[in-house]
């Protein structure tokens, strides 16, 4: 059975950006009938804050967004956060390791910087210059502690289709270069945890943001050496602020509990989604269910939304 996902970080409050994305994943799982999964990605443990999990549950159930398994529901696939699931990830590491695609990397992000080419793609860091690449398994290990496991990219040019942007192509060993997917901690990176959840729960259709895109050559090249089949994806368009910038605090308070906390309702951000995404004509307050039969992926409006200071929730 197709499926379609959810996956808040609880690195934070969930914002009016994300509350879109979301509910365009969810209007395009429903429309097909797919089944839905909530899966919490706080691999990234440095960051996460423990209140945001139950918050970013509860922001969901308030747009009106439902899913059929996750952590508050269980399912077939448990467990739905990603610290639960560190097994399954340590199993796909050392097949890596065997067959000699990752090697122990010391480098620092300066050196990385100071060595590296500069990123092809906004908002990614430098090209990794290969430094440790000359590492082959069997040979000695690194100080415990002192490196990550790096994944060697691979040399050939990477194709696919995009839901909202067609087809998309790169060469990752040049503009992307060779990625962790461990921290030097040992634990485990967001790119390896989401390639293995995504195939373990049969997620076949991934929705986000489109700064997400470069992720998705390393996330499709990992794949096919593990042996696992990717979904397809849809990279939507971001939120923006009135200067063209990335929607964030500099632009107002755009955390859904702050919204809800001003008298914000649900049918307003659903409906202010529907109309900025090409949905629905008018801007009006309606429902998330009342969206789905009117999804249609060529109706996405391709530009960014650029949100004025009232979001146009006033």
């Amino acid at each position: 059975m197709t499926a379609g996902r959810l996956a808040p970080s609880p690195t934070g409050a969930q914002h009016l950006g994300n509350a879109r994305t979301y509910l365009i994943a969810y209007w395009s799982a429903r429309s097909l009938g797919k089944r839905l999964v909530l899966r919490i990605e706080d691999i990234d443990s440095p960051r996460v804050k423990p209140w945001a999990v139950q918050q970013a549950i509860d922001d969901l159930r308030w747009l009106g967004i439902s899913w059929d398994e996750g952590p508050d529901i269980g399912g077939p696939h448990e467990p739905y956060i990603q610290t639960l699931r560190r097994s399954r990830y340590e199993e796909a590491l050392e097949h890596l390791i065997s067959i000699n695609r990752v090697y122990p990397c010391t480098c620092s992000r300066r050196d990385i910087a100071e060595a590296g080419s500069a990123p092809h793609f906004e908002h990614e860091g430098h090209v990794y210059p290969g430094t440790c690449a000359t590492w082959s398994k069997g040979d000695p290990l690194p100080e415990s502690g002192s490196y990550c496991w790096r994944f060697r990219i691979t040399e050939n040019l990477v194709h696919f289709d995009d839901l909202v942007g067609g087809s998309q192509s790169c060469s990752p060993a040049r503009h992307l270069g060779d990625f962790p997917v461990t921290q030097k901690s040992g634990n485990i990176s967001y790119h390896l945890a989401v390639v293995c959840d995504d195939h373990s729960m049969g997620i076949t259709e991934v929705v986000r943001g489109d700064d997400l895109l470069p992720s998705t050559f390393r996330h499709l090249d990992l794949a096919t050496v593990i042996g696992m089949t990717p979904p397809q994806y849809a990279h939507v368009p971001l939120v923006l602020g009135p200067d063209g910038r990335r929607l964030a605090k500099r632009h107002g308070d755009t955390r859904l509990a702050t919204l809800r906390q001003r008298g914000i309702t649900p049918e307003q951000i659903v409906g202010w989604a529907a109309h900025s995404a090409g949905f629905i004509d008018d801007l009006q307050r309606c429902q998330a269910d009342d969206v789905i039969e009117s999804f249609s992926w060529d109706k996405l409006h391709r530009q960014p939304v650029i949100a004025d200071d009232t979001f146009g929730l006033s």
